[in-house]
């Protein structure tokens, strides 16, 4: 079902699907075989440094390169580092400990998702933004707006950075929409984290992806059989 360097598994749930081995994963010899290989670093395994400007702009130029019915352009980017990352991080941990004022370990414990912030050096805020339009459904915007934040995430990823696409409470904490400044109608799709992988995290190992003939159906063909 691949011909990729793989071993076949099945989930809790009984699912049949692969895992492929190690040594192939996130490999750039062309575009398919990237697609086909592709996996993010988790944010915990991120450190720096960050991106050059270069490839900074060469990322928000591709996540711009998305499917957009009637041009709409319904998302937008927040872009932290440095000092607005610091803020944000502060935000975060100051939100949570006020809605978990009995959690375990008081404030010591560490805050879910900002935790991460403090080694990942970049990170990008996708804000959606579907608008009311007389032929283009908003199901079709959030639809172009998950697609820049994996166009963001691939472009990363194929320079040779560490990426991963994240959401968490903070995606859906007012308190924390407000403070980034998000408007009427504007949702985050997606929390960018972008760096390098730490050289001490452990190896990058695959996760279970089903085969896609198990997905795909053909209807009609079954005419065409002899």
């Amino acid at each position: 079902m691949t011909d990729l360097p793989h071993k076949e598994i099945r989930s809790r749930s009984g699912a049949r699907g692969y895992e492929l081995e190690p040594e192939v994963l996130n490999r750039r010899d062309d575009i398919v075989t990237f697609l086909r290989t592709r996996r993010s670093t988790v944010a915990a395994d991120i450190t720096g440094p960050g991106p050059t400007e270069q490839q900074l702009a060469h990322m928000l130029e591709a996540a711009c390169r998305v499917p957009d019915h009637g041009k709409l352009t319904p998302w937008r980017f927040i872009v932290l580092r440095g000092k607005g990352k610091a803020r944000f991080t502060a935000f975060l941990e100051e939100c949570w400990r006020a809605q978990h004022p009995g959690a375990e370990n008081g404030n010591d414990a560490p805050v879910p998702e900002a935790a991460f912030l403090a080694t990942v050096p970049l990170v990008v805020v996708v804000v959606a933004r579907a608008v009311e339009h007389p032929k283009i459904p908003q199901w079709e915007q959030w639809l172009s707006a998950g697609a820049a934040c994996h166009n963001l995430l691939l472009a990363a990823q194929a320079m040779g950075l560490a990426a991963q696409w994240r959401t968490g409470w903070p995606a859906y904490d007012q308190r924390v929409t407000e403070w980034l400044g998000l408007g009427p109608g504007e949702r985050i799709a997606g929390i960018v984290h972008i760096g390098q992988r730490r050289p001490d995290a452990p190896p990058l190992t695959d996760r279970l992806r089903p085969y896609w003939r198990d997905l795909a159906t053909f209807p009609g063909e079954e005419d065409d059989a002899p």
